[in-house]
């Protein structure tokens, strides 16, 4: 992976309201994945803007640096992994499946997170997961701000493959074998066009909040959540109003609003 020069890495890093770390460590690594996940939000407005979701590292950086949009997986921990690199980490690219309601995984290529350093599995792009990066050394169940996380290995016995559980309910399969950005390129694809696919059915937009909640605003819905639990729920009755809340809760200015490729039933 080819470092990012030093304009850019200081440009990302000022987008995350973060400074250099002096060298590359696991407490270096968590205050950046935080720092991520409260600035840098979870979104897939591009499918219902039209806009084309290119899994390029001038693409990945333009965006969520350069526009100071988000993303999703493919797009956040594609862009976290060339940070990293460029900090001294040594970053993986990992494939996992994503469990559905059913049970079952999703397709293959269903979602992108990264092993960092051989040991740690950070994941800043999956909605509602762990605040810090988890230890894939650990056996036991790991406590975090976003819940109880157990790593353990794949149900069925497939070798090497991992299941990583939030709260006692299996989150993805995670595959072990590193793979290419490019890899990637067939799951954004059907997520970004599938009826099949949650992302179609309508905006999203979501990030952790500096007290440890949660902001989202789903289609005309804004949602906040605080980290003891307490949720409320606001409908926006205008355009006007939907702007302002993507501007002022996530920093994104729109010139036009999402309309929904396939709108949920």
């Amino acid at each position: 992976m080819e470092p990012l020069d030093d304009a850019r890495t200081d440009a990302y890093l000022r987008r995350l309201g973060a400074v250099r770390p002096e060298r590359a460590t696991g407490g270096s690594l968590r205050e950046l994945h935080l720092l991520h996940l409260r600035t840098v939000p979870f979104e897939n407005l591009a499918i219902h803007l039209g806009e084309e979701i290119a899994l390029t590292r001038d693409a990945l950086f333009d965006k969520i640096v350069t526009a100071g949009r988000g993303g999703i997986c493919y797009e956040l921990n594609g862009g976290f992994a060339e940070l990293l690199g460029t900090l001294g980490h040594r970053v993986e690219l990992l494939q996992a499946r994503v469990y559905g309601k059913d049970g079952g995984p999703g397709i293959p290529y269903d979602h992108l997170a990264l092993r960092v350093d051989g040991r740690w599995l950070a994941d800043v792009g999956f909605g509602e997961h762990s605040t810090y990066p988890l230890d894939l050394d650990e056996t036991g169940e790991q406590k975090d701000p976003g819940g109880v996380f157990l790593v353990r290995a794949a149900g069925d016995g497939t070798e090497g493959d991992l299941d990583v559980l939030r709260d006692g309910v299996p989150a993805y399969r995670l595959e072990t074998r590193p793979r290419a950005l490019a890899d990637f390129r067939t799951g954004a694809w059907w997520h970004s066009t599938s009826p099949e696919s949650g992302f179609t059915r309508g905006p999203v937009c979501s990030r952790i909040t500096e007290d440890g909640g949660r902001i989202t605003l789903r289609d005309r819905t804004l949602i906040a959540t605080s980290a003891d639990g307490d949720r409320t729920e606001e409908e926006l009755a205008t355009d006007d109003e939907v702007r302002a809340a993507y501007r002022g809760e996530f920093g994104i200015v729109l010139d036009r609003l999402p309309v929904a490729l396939h709108p949920r039933p």
